[in-house]
């Protein structure tokens, strides 16, 4: 169990956070008023959560554990960062913050400041901020539009399988998509609602996101056949 501290800016006046611990991230959880951003770089599928269950929604950057496909040539991603990956590290404790010092993304070299000479908070504590409210209000509100989903029964198991130069194959097992075919057969007394509510955008945000899956199969290939690294 990491031990928490309150993050404080006395204390932590010399911290810095990185996106290090990104590398390690092959499904990062979204809430839903991300999926519009994330859908023009990331596949976005669901799965269950371990210890409930439940279905939660998650952009698939690596096609296997502690992969992350999506880095450039400095270890960043190109396109959105998800509120999961800006938190990294950093936790909600009542009306504060706290933090794991010992998270990877405290420990990598360089990073960013969390404070700024006067003690008040630098851009990236200030991006971790936004990322705690966003997830503070999201998760809730994602949890809605999941449970919408189920009761129209739109989401079905997708196949992923693989196949890769070097005669490596690769099931995911346990992932899932919305079902156009079952959202089109919907009463329009069903999908009025989905529109107004803004679910039919997502919806489709979701949908059209699962065209990135070639370019991970494709990433993860070259860096089997050592074309990237």
């Amino acid at each position: 169990m990491a031990e928490m501290e309150l993050l404080d800016s006395a204390r932590h006046t010399g911290l810095r956070v990185s996106a290090a611990a990104d590398t390690a991230r092959h499904f990062v959880q979204l809430v839903a008023d991300e999926f519009l951003p994330a859908a023009l770089h990331y596949p976005i599928l669901f799965a269950r959560h371990p210890g409930t269950g439940d279905l939660y929604p998650g952009a698939l950057m690596g096609l296997v554990p502690d992969e992350n496909l999506c880095l450039d040539s400095k270890g960043a991603l190109a396109g959105y960062r998800a509120a999961d990956l800006e938190r990294q590290g950093f936790y909600v404790s009542g009306e504060n913050i706290a933090i794991d010092p010992g998270h990877a993304a405290f420990a990598g070299p360089g990073g960013d400041p969390l404070f700024d000479e006067e003690g008040d908070a630098a851009p990236a504590l200030q991006r971790v901020q936004a990322a705690l409210r966003r997830l503070h209000r999201g998760l809730p509100e994602t949890e809605a539009f999941v449970g919408r989903l189920l009761d129209h029964k739109l989401i079905e198991p997708i196949d992923l399988s693989f196949q890769f130069d070097n005669g490596e194959s690769l099931r995911l097992d346990s992932l899932y998509t919305i079902s156009l075919d079952t959202l089109h057969a919907l009463p329009d007394a069903v999908i009025a609602p989905l529109f107004r509510s803004g679910d039919l955008q997502i919806i489709y945000a979701q949908t059209n996101s699962v065209r990135h899956i070639p370019f991970l199969a494709r990433r993860r290939n070259d860096r089997l056949s050592g074309l990237v690294a």
